[in-house]
């Protein structure tokens, strides 16, 4: 357990002489890592660095909304090969907290610009199809419809033809409209046009109406089984009125979502979607906002070969992977594969009961395949149409870690913000008190008898006690060892300096 002290205060009631550190606050959003612009190959880098600076807006919002637009273009596509028998794919959950007036719309809609324009084009390409299949279908049922009169009026021989003609016209499909991504959808709604797209769709969203919508906003119930499924690429079916039930061997969507951060408490407050796995899927960003500090002068505009260069590779990959029939492996080298092992040795202590990640395993537990997900972005922005001729590499999966390490922190922050963490309220219910009535010292019988209420016993402070303590808001001091009969005596609990009366400091 890490001290914060150079003396600690005797039995006798001594203060410290001196403390080491502030205390760190438990509040972890204040000091969180920048987005790793110089992670992503280099004109994805060069786009995001220029957007965040003519919009004087954090790198991280660009940042999200571009690896949002590269799930887009791969997810249902490409599947990440990590070793023999296990695999993930590459379509990503990301949502990205700014406050109003933070310029969000204007960076999402620069960012997702190429994917649009993409979908348009896939339109123009396949109305004629569509028309002329539509056509056929029509001609079809009429001509059922007319053979199923005459088989029923006055030539009963004739029911052969009707039967043939309507298995005719039933055979006949319409292809649909292509779309890669939607605003805001129900749950019902997006179970259908995933399988209508042959399992993919992206959910590309300036705002959080999604969020309210899996809440139940519409239909009173919560109902998020299709975005579970579509994390996982899971099976997905759907029973259609008057018709057999129709599915698709994976689904596979993605999610990018620029919101204000009362939407991440929404999320969180959605019954069960911690409990199923929900909140945990998620890459979340809690970037520094900019208001207040912006230059209203000297912001450059987007260089043209920066915003050229950026557009081109985006219609690439789109277009590119739009175009296949089946996912094309990205498969790890062997180098990468053995990093996958160490990340995942190295977090699996963490995952324990009391252990740094202990308290959202839902999300840490799948921090390794997120990891390799990121991997198959970066791999696919960096080879865009060839990635599936190359090895994802060590350098691929070291510059997907820098971005992992990113989420992390901010998953962490995002799950203090959103109140998961029980034992940090307990934490900071117990410094509110400090703070209030600046004990000179005090006992886990002192918090309950002030508490009694919130804690029920005092065994229930203690995890709250060892946070406070580690993050150097208080100093632990055991009393010495009873050698007689008796309950053994409670330690001794001196706050930080900063909390004392001033007259009471060292």
């Amino acid at each position: 357990m890490t001290t914060h002290l150079h003396a600690v205060p005797d039995t006798a009631g001594q203060h410290a002489a001196r403390w080491e550190d502030a205390p760190i606050p438990l509040d972890s959003v204040r000091d969180l890592p920048a987005f790793p612009v110089d992670a992503l190959p280099g004109w994805l880098a060069d786009m995001v660095g220029a957007v965040a600076e003519f919009t004087q807006t954090p790198a991280d919002l660009a940042g999200s909304v571009a690896l949002a637009a590269m799930s887009t273009a791969i997810g249902g596509r490409a599947s990440i090969r990590i070793r023999r028998g296990y695999s993930e794919p590459a379509n990503l959950f990301l949502i990205a907290a700014l406050p109003p007036g933070a310029r969000k719309s204007e960076v999402f809609r620069v960012m997702t610009a190429p994917v649009y324009a993409v979908e348009q084009h896939l339109i123009e390409q396949a109305m004629p199809k569509i028309e002329a299949a539509q056509l056929a279908k029509r001609i079809a049922e009429r001509e059922a419809r007319d053979a199923e009169e005459k088989a029923a009026s006055d030539d009963p021989s004739s029911v052969d033809d009707a039967t043939d003609a309507a298995l005719r016209a039933q055979s006949l499909s319409v292809p649909p409209k292509p779309k890669l991504a939607v605003n805001n959808i129900t749950p019902e709604k997006a179970t259908a046009r995933l399988i209508e797209q042959g399992g993919r769709l992206a959910v590309l969203a300036p705002e959080g109406g999604i969020i309210s919508i899996v809440g139940g906003r519409y239909s009173g119930t919560p109902n998020f089984d299709v975005f579970l499924s579509g994390h996982a690429g899971e099976p997905l079916d759907v029973e259609r009125q008057g018709r057999d039930e129709i599915r698709v061997a994976a689904a596979h969507l993605t999610l990018g979502l620029v919101v204000q951060p009362i939407v991440l408490k929404n999320l969180a407050g959605i019954t069960d979607a911690r409990d199923k796995g929900l909140l945990g899927r998620f890459l979340y960003s809690l970037p520094r906002s900019t208001l207040g500090f912006r230059e209203t002068r000297a912001a450059a505009p987007i260089p043209d070969e920066v915003a050229t260069a950026y557009d081109t590779r985006v219609r690439t990959l789109v277009h590119h992977y739009a175009g296949l029939s089946k996912p094309v492996p990205f498969v790890f080298s062997s180098d990468a594969n053995e990093a996958m092992y160490e990340l995942q040795a190295e977090i699996e202590p963490h995952l324990r009961p009391g252990a740094a990640y202990g308290h959202m395993t839902d999300w840490a537990g799948k921090y390794p395949g997120a990891v390799a997900r990121l991997a198959g972005n970066l791999h696919a922005a960096r080879h865009l149409d060839t990635a599936g001729e190359h090895e994802i590499t060590a350098a691929t999966f070291a510059a997907a870690r820098r971005l992992g390490e990113y989420f992390l922190a901010h998953a962490l922050a995002t799950y203090d913000h959103m109140g998961t963490d029980a034992t940090l309220d307990d934490a900071r219910t117990i410094l509110a008190w400090i703070e209030r009535t600046r004990p000179t010292c005090f006992t886990r019988r002192d918090i309950l008898n002030n508490h009694r209420r919130h804690f029920g016993t005092a065994a229930a402070i203690d995890p709250a006690l060892s946070v406070l303590e580690d993050r150097g808001h208080i100093a632990r001091v055991d009393p010495p060892a009873r050698t007689g009969p008796g309950r053994k005596p409670s330690p001794t609990y001196w706050p930080h300096p900063t909390y004392r009366a001033p007259d009471d400091r060292p």
